[in-house]
């Protein structure tokens, strides 16, 4: 591979919502740059970049893919991300690796929750960014609507570079209207036409709004503008790359994928205007064990600073860890500082990655994305750099899990090879966890949807040959009391010898919720001595583990145990620690015991026309809607709702929405459970213990 200034490298990340077609325009891309002898099909299994397993027999993008190619002596990098919220880590992972965003949207669609969603990713991380308008060649398809929608969604800095010629099947070519050129397409082959002179109003007034736009940046080229005076197409050039830089432009472009209509005109966008490494502001890091702030600014012959943006794992290579380099270059042999652990590496071999093929280099220079392999402790956000000038990029934040399954092995004694998988599944999905609940007694694994779980499960079986089987997980209720109890707990027993004696009285009160376990003496007199109170504590400590109405740990209780007696020769800590028991049982019974439930914070992002199935299927759930917000042209619900109601809610809301629906679930705090529904978990609790001890 040749080496290839900074200055001559651009590095694109594909964005948008499901279906809208990333992979087919990365596929399109790859063979208007050679890449690829034919056309790569996610529909027939034939993509160069949905190449897993999974993504062939599900026909979607579930990984972050890498492509490049080589178009006007420019290397060009893709980051190909899915477009299901299950996977929405891949994108996050994405971002941090390039320059530029090119959101994907589906013309039949317009603007969806992940174009929502991945506009604010990019906003967030203030990177530039192009949209390309997708499927323009389907029925009841318009350019113009499209582009209005974005307009308002996103504001008019969303202004087109290029119009289509044509609609529907009858898309013919593109209008380039930062060169004053048309172009007609034949079989994915461009050839210049002239400009439709039926475009003439259209071409005019875009182009208005196109000179408006970089006129933030550019004021000589308004002057120019309004005195009538031709701009030349290098000025506009320069102005929208100015803009476009500074985020003041966000140029929008049409075409088609599979047709191949407008495909290498967004090449020459990303080599003609878009910035590359060079143009991109240092990046705010800090120096390791210390808060000391510095710039890592992308310097060709600067100091080596890279970082790990995605680790995979590969069953004859081990962990892959793609990188992106922004200061310096990585060469192979060199020894390099892991900031975050404060260790050194040896860089071995490194790759430039298309798919499933790597090809071997032997540096990766600034501005480049590759993978390194053979590397002892390094993963997913870590920074490598050189030694004598470190310097540590911030970690990535990757959203955090919103649902929880337990797994059950087929085989017993599989349990060691299952959470050998998981651990390492874990390792190259951060929005993966998982964890062994001793509360509920069982495994649990947390993730971002359904989606996400089942396709994890097929990867434990895949790559270690287990098998397991989800199940619903059981609801952490809790118990507690509703009004102020006294009882006696009297411990006496006689066996021959020394016998055992312990006796106290005890007064619960409930506190308010959330204020935990309290536990007071107001013991006067010593009517027990002060070595017995602890014994009594902890009686009572473990009766609330295992609780008293239906087996769940106690909550916002305050214990105050008040009189008692006792035997010089009898008492002890045991004989106590049993009178505490049985007084806290006895006491609880009196104190109004109640089943406490689960509540969950759930935050679900529709296009408006789905609000109220979505609202009224929350309310099914026994949830309550807090608020609403509009967000662009998308509405979020806010909403209080009990987890036991929320087992496989985004499988429904992907149903109430055609796919459209994005939620997020976290708890939020305890409160009663309804009586009829407390009455049911009561029962279901007897017979579960009545089970065990036949």
């Amino acid at each position: 591979m040749i080496e290839y200034s900074a200055e001559k490298i651009r590095n694109l990340g594909l964005f948008g919502h499901a279906s809208s077609g990333k992979t087919s325009l990365c596929e399109a891309l790859l063979l208007a740059m050679k890449q690829n002898t034919r056309l790569g099909s996610v529909a027939e299994g034939t993509s160069l970049l949905d190449y897993d397993e999974d993504e062939i027999s599900r026909k979607i993008s579930i990984n972050l893919s890498l492509g490049y190619g080589d178009w006007k002596d420019t290397l060009v990098t893709l980051v190909d991300t899915p477009g299901y919220a299950d996977f929405f880590g891949n994108v996050v992972s994405g971002v941090r690796a390039i320059d530029n965003g090119i959101i994907v949207v589906d013309a039949s669609s317009g603007v969806e929750v992940g174009t929502e969603m991945v506009w604010r990713r990019l906003d967030e991380a203030k990177l530039p960014r192009a949209v390309f308008v997708n499927k323009l060649t389907k029925e009841r398809t318009s350019f113009d609507a499209t582009a209005e929608d974005l307009r308002r969604a996103f504001g008019t800095r969303v202004t087109p570079l290029f119009l289509p010629i044509g609609k529907e099947a009858g898309l013919k070519g593109v209008v380039d209207l930062l060169n004053d050129k048309a172009y007609g397409y034949e079989n994915g082959v461009r050839k210049e036409i002239p400009v439709p002179a039926d475009m003439a109003d259209a071409i005019s007034q875009w182009k208005e709004k196109l000179v408006e736009a970089a006129a933030e940046v550019d004021e000589t080229l308004m002057e120019k503008f309004i005195e009538g005076g031709k701009i030349a197409p290098e000025e506009m050039r320069a102005a929208v790359r100015k803009g476009i830089t500074a985020g003041v432009v966000y140029p929008l472009v049409g075409g088609d994928a599979l047709a191949q209509v407008g495909v290498d005109l967004l090449l020459d966008l990303a080599v003609d205007v878009l910035p590359g490494p060079l143009d991109m502001p240092g990046l705010g890091a800090t120096r390791p064990g210390t808060t000391d702030v510095l710039e890592v600014k992308p310097e060709e012959n600067g100091p080596v600073c890279a970082f790990i943006f995605k680790t995979v794992s590969e069953a004859h290579v081990g962990d892959m860890n793609l990188v992106r380099v922004f200061r310096g270059k990585l060469e192979a042999g060199a020894v390099v500082m892991n900031t975050h652990t404060e260790r050194e590496e040896k860089v071995n071999q490194m790759y430039v990655v298309k798919g499933k093929e790597r090809v071997e280099v032997n540096k990766l220079t600034t501005g480049m994305i590759g993978a390194l392999v053979k590397l002892k402790e390094t993963h997913t956000g870590h920074t490598l750099c050189d030694k004598r000038q470190p310097a540590s990029l911030p970690p990535i934040v990757f959203p955090r899990p919103s649902i929880s399954v337990a797994i059950v092995p087929h085989t017993k004694g599989d349990e060691e090879r299952v959470s050998t998988g998981l651990a390492r599944l874990r390792e190259e999905d951060p929005t993966f966890s998982y964890e062994f609940n001793s509360e509920i007694g069982q495994q649990l694994i947390n993730g971002m949807g359904e989606l996400h779980l089942d396709v994890l499960v097929a990867r434990l079986k895949r790559r270690f040959d287990v098998t397991v089987d989800l199940v619903k997980p059981r609801i952490p209720y809790r118990e507690t009391i509703s009004k102020k109890g006294e009882a006696q707990g009297r411990h006496k027993k006689q066996t021959g010898g020394r016998g055992q004696f312990g006796d106290c009285w005890l007064r619960l009160e409930p506190v308010p919720r959330g204020k935990g376990f309290e536990f007071v003496s107001e013991i006067k007199g010593g009517s027990i001595p002060t070595k017995f109170i602890p014994p009594i504590e902890k009686g009572i400590v473990e009766t609330m583990t295992k609780g008293v109405l239906a087996g769940y740990h106690m909550m916002d209780i305050r214990a105050v145990v008040f009189d008692g007696s006792y035997h010089d020769v009898d008492s002890s800590d045991i004989a106590f620690k049993l009178a505490g028991q049985l007084a806290f049982r006895n006491c609880a019974e009196k104190a109004g015991l109640i089943l406490l439930e689960p509540i969950m914070n759930v935050e679900v992002t529709v296009p408006d026309q789905y609000t109220g199935d979505v609202m009224g299927d929350l309310n099914s759930r026994r949830g309550r809607i807090m608020g609403m917000e509009v967000q662009g042209n998308l509405q979020v619900i806010k909403a209080q709702a009990p987890q036991a109601e929320m087992y496989k809610y985004s499988n429904s809301l992907r149903s109430m929405t055609q796919g459209r629906g994005f939620f997020t679930m976290e708890f939020s705090h305890y409160e009663e459970t309804p009586r009829e529904v407390a009455q049911k978990v009561i029962d279901e609790a007897k017979r579960e213990k009545e089970a065990a001890q036949k």
